[in-house]
């Protein structure tokens, strides 16, 4: 794979722009995909949508420890290759396909026994039961693809590559628009599978994703390095991969334990409260696709930087992607702002939705600079191989605190619909200049720690 930039010597905002821009189309077409499944099962019925949905929370188990997964193996191979030890980066290569050929028998096994339970408990009867394992029956099967490729995208990530993994979404978005109605109706010698024909369009552009993937893999410098004896398992460096990923892949799980807590509260304003809250929730991650892409960014670069003890430029990293994130946050903040009745009508007609999603949009527009705050410093917790950080920053975010708040002000003080937002947006504010205050002690303590070990 040949680079024309370098992640530990080029300009931080060269470097921004380069990892950045790929890693947030990458996200764009992602949610495409998704709403491309979203539309096809609609062709199937009203119940296949149903089915879908339901899945999800399900299905986020795979998303979760596939996020975590792609953060251990770009921290440590990052680390590793900015410390020019690059036959312990290949390792990481080897191994991290090790841990997700690992993890996905353990996410199978979970999925094929667990899914009727959880189907179960949020309302299903026996008929959505069955029609949902159709779909997730095949999704589980195919988990052991999704981690691999997930894992190479992380060997990729941690060398700066965004572009690759940009472009196996942007093939998959094509590929599953054309595989979709193919499995789902049949054509020629493929029979019809229904609901499952999604699932089965997914697991075959995945495999096609990550055999590109592997062949980029095979390309980059670190071939070299990589030899059959690097996939025999060793476990104390299973172990540090295990360290990793654990604290993300719960972070990743609180993000939907704080959607959760948050549509406890909304639900009890009416089904057209939550509804309008839908909408409005998709536009909202819409305008957050360049941020999360930033997290990426900040995770390469800061990983490498952190592995070559450039200590200064992983602060300069810092305050750069910052002040790129919040800038972008607050024009993003202004349009949303000034068209949240507009943007939230392009998903439904109901003028009580639209109110209550247009109520929502206009006060996320004013917590969206902030947001830019956790997704970076969550980042850099994970750059520096302090991931419990993040899981910490997660559980007080995202649980404890808005709970805690939401609870006090609409069960206790009796406060209105907005008032939820009005509270998150309170909750945010404080824990973004908390973050602020603390991040300056973080890294200048983990920098000397770093020293002391390096000097000892």
């Amino acid at each position: 794979m040949s680079q024309s930039f370098k992640l530990t010597k080029d300009p931080i905002w060269f470097l921004l722009r380069k990892v950045t821009i790929p890693a947030s189309v990458g996200s764009l077409f992602q949610t495409f995909y998704n709403l491309v499944d979203t539309w096809f099962a609609g062709r199937i019925s009203a119940e296949a949508i149903a089915a879908i949905a339901k899945s999800f929370p399900i299905y986020f188990t795979i998303i979760a420890i596939g996020v975590g997964l792609t953060a251990g193996t770009n921290t440590l191979i990052g680390n590793n290759i900015g410390a020019n030890n690059k036959n312990k980066a290949s390792l990481f290569v080897a191994q991290s396909i090790i841990f997700a050929i690992f993890l996905s028998i353990l996410v199978t096994f979970f999925g094929l026994n667990v899914s009727d339970f959880l189907l179960s408990l949020m309302g299903s009867d026996q008929e959505a039961i069955i029609l949902t394992r159709k779909y997730l029956d095949v999704i589980f099967y195919g988990t052991i693809i999704v981690l691999i490729q997930i894992s190479l995208n992380g060997t990729l990530n941690a060398q700066g590559d965004t572009k690759s993994y940009r472009n196996v979404l942007i093939f998959s978005f094509f590929l599953n628009i054309i595989l979709n109605p193919l499995f789902i109706f049949g054509y020629g010698f493929i029979p019809a599978f229904g609901i499952a024909g999604l699932a089965i369009a997914t697991v075959v552009a995945q495999f096609v994703g990550l055999l590109y993937l592997a062949y980029k893999v095979y390309c980059c410098e670190l071939k070299k390095y990589l030899k059959p004896e690097c996939f025999i398992p060793k476990f104390d460096l299973l172990g540090e991969l295990l360290y990793q990923t654990i604290p993300v892949m719960f972070s990743m799980l609180l993000i939907g334990v704080g959607l959760f807590n948050i549509l406890y509260f909304i639900g009890q304003f009416g089904d057209l409260a939550t509804a309008g809250y839908g909408a409005a929730l998709r536009i909202e991650q819409v305008f957050l696709l360049p941020v999360i892409g930033l997290n990426t960014a900040v995770l390469s670069i800061g990983g490498q930087n952190f592995g070559a003890k450039n200590y200064d430029r992983l602060r300069e990293l810092y305050r750069k992607a910052l002040m790129f994130g919040s800038s972008f946050m607050i024009c993003a903040g202004i349009i949303i702002f000034l068209g949240a009745e507009f943007l939230v009508s392009l998903f439904t007609d109901n003028q009580e939705a639209i109110k209550h999603g247009a109520i929502y949009l206009k006060v996320a527009a004013l917590i969206g600079p902030i947001y830019p705050v956790f997704f970076i410093t969550t980042a850099v917790f994970q750059a520096v191989k302090k991931p419990l950080y993040s899981l910490y920053l997660s559980i007080l975010r995202l649980t404890a605190l808005p709970f805690l708040s939401l609870w006090y002000v609409i069960n206790i003080k009796g406060g209105d619909y907005e008032d939820i937002f009005y509270t998150i947006l309170v909750t945010n504010w404080f824990m973004g200049i908390a973050v602020l205050m603390f991040i300056g002690y973080f890294l200048n303590n983990v920098f000397k720690q770093n020293k002391s070990l390096f000097t000892y």
